[in-house]
Order: structure tokens, then C-alpha cells, then sequence
């Protein structure tokens, strides 16, 4: 346990979400269901993927039979968010090696048993009203943020629920560095949160202009022990279960689909 950890005051970061990480063998329904929402998203709003390459409304790759799901509901049980862990296989690699195989000078990679790459990270868009709001969710912010009060106004609540279940997910099964192909200025917001992520690839077109970056969860750990001890706590409790419901949630967290 990190010194500040002891005794700080208990705040749910994302109070009108919950997320779960989804086994397909026991849940191929709720799979289906992500897919679909990976397909609307991917294909039909940010053009990523034609969707005539998936004529079933499915959206899958070759990735996902080496990746654990996690996904994030609203408090009325509506499927808001999803992200997957990828871990490398005998017969693939890391969804980034397709399109990023450079590292900038003087850069190792940890050993790939104990890494894992945030992929597919996205937010329905009905979670994404705000100027500035990026497909994961965060709101690109400045450095003029005069208080942590709006600071965590303005977190990712989303964004934040799922990293939570891949925190506690990564801990349980001994994976300790996260990659994630992401943009600067995502990388840049996700740190002033907590989340340090260092770039260790040159920017390149993927879906626009990305860059691969690496997170070690702990030095995050103690990076956050000492900016934000309340958040590492809130990181480290397992979510519990949720009442679905709408009466008193504040109306931006109150999607209409």
C-alpha cells in the first residue's frame, strides 16, 4: 500500500456507470451486442471500416480471439462503451505492430507476456456532446483547469469505469504495461487525469495521425498515489453492482438513443 492511500476520502470518479468485463463463452449475447455497437461506431458513424465487410451488422477482427472485453452500461443497463485488452498470441501480435513496427531511438519494449494493448477503445455518441469530446470519451482539456473540483467535473466517467475493470483485470493476471496507438493530444488529457502514458513510436496514419505509447501500471501506481490518492483508491475497490434508474441523474449523463 502506497503512503497516501491510508485514510483518504472515498468519491466514486463515474457515480452513473458501470462496467463489467464480458466473457464470450458465458455471455454470447452481450458479445453480439458489442459487436454491433463496434459496427455502428467503426463503420457507419466514423467510416473506419467499410460496412459492407461485415454484411452481419458484426464487427470482429482476428484480434479479439486473444483479447478480454470489458464494457461500460448507464444506469439504465444501456451498452454506452466499450474497450478490449489485446495480448499477443503465437499467431499475432499486437494490433499495433500492423501499422507502427518503429520505436523512437532509444526505446525497449517490456516483455510482451506481461503487456496487453488497449484497443477499440469507444464511447457511444451520445456521450460525446461537448466541443472537444474525442471517440474515447475525454474532453481534450488545457492547463487552466483552476481546480480539481472541475477537473473532476470534467472527467471522462466512461472512459474512467472501463480502465478501472482493465486496472483490476491487469493486476489479477499479471499484465503490467499497457499499449495504447492514440492521439497526442488524448495522451495529453488521459495524463492530466492520472494515466501517464509515454510515446515510444513515431506518429504515423492510422485512422488519422497516432502515435503508440506505453503505460507501466506501476509507475502509475505511484505517480497517482501521490497527485490523486483518491483515485487510486477508487481504482483498486471492485465496482459493485448498480440500480438501474435515471431519477436524480444529472441530464448530460442522460443519453436518448
Amino acid at each position: 500500500m502506497f503512503a497516501n492511500e491510508e485514510n483518504v476520502e472515498s468519491i466514486d470518479f463515474a457515480p452513473y456507470f458501470n462496467s463489467v468485463h464480458v466473457l464470450p463463452q458465458e455471455s454470447p449475447d452481450k458479445l453480439r451486442e458489442i459487436e454491433n455497437f463496434r459496427f455502428q461506431i467503426y463503420c457507419r458513424e466514423c467510416c473506419f471500416l467499410p460496412e459492407s465487410d461485415y454484411p452481419d451488422g458484426l464487427e470482429r477482427d482476428a484480434y479479439d480471439e486473444s483479447s478480454s472485453h470489458f464494457c461500460a452500461s448507464n444506469l439504465r443497463g444501456e451498452l454506452v462503451g466499450y474497450v478490449r485488452l489485446v495480448k499477443a498470441s503465437a499467431t499475432a501480435g499486437f494490433p499495433f505492430f500492423d501499422h507502427c513496427q518503429d520505436l523512437l531511438p532509444g526505446i525497449s519494449l517490456p516483455p510482451a507476456s506481461e503487456s496487453a494493448e488497449i484497443s477499440r477503445l469507444m464511447v457511444h455518441s451520445a456521450y460525446r456532446r461537448r466541443r472537444g469530446d474525442t471517440l474515447a470519451g475525454v474532453t481534450i482539456l488545457d492547463d487552466s483547469l483552476p481546480s480539481e473540483q472541475e477537473r473532476r467535473d470534467k472527467s471522462p466517467q466512461i472512459l474512467l469505469s472501463m480502465y478501472r475493470q482493465m486496472y483490476l483485470y491487469s493486476v489479477a493476471t499479471g499484465i503490467r504495461y499497457w499499449y495504447a496507438a492514440m492521439e497526442k493530444f488524448l495522451a495529453r488529457s488521459l495524463g492530466m487525469f492520472g494515466f501517464d502514458f509515454k510515446q515510444v513510436g513515431p506518429e504515423v496514419d492510422y485512422y488519422g495521425p497516432v502515435a503508440t505509447y506505453l503505460a507501466d501500471l506501476r509507475a502509475l501506481e505511484a505517480a497517482v498515489s501521490q497527485s490523486n490518492p483518491m483515485l487510486l483508491a477508487w481504482l483498486k475497490q471492485p465496482s459493485g453492482g448498480v440500480q438501474i434508474r435515471s431519477e436524480g441523474v444529472p441530464e448530460r449523463f442522460q443519453a436518448k438513443f
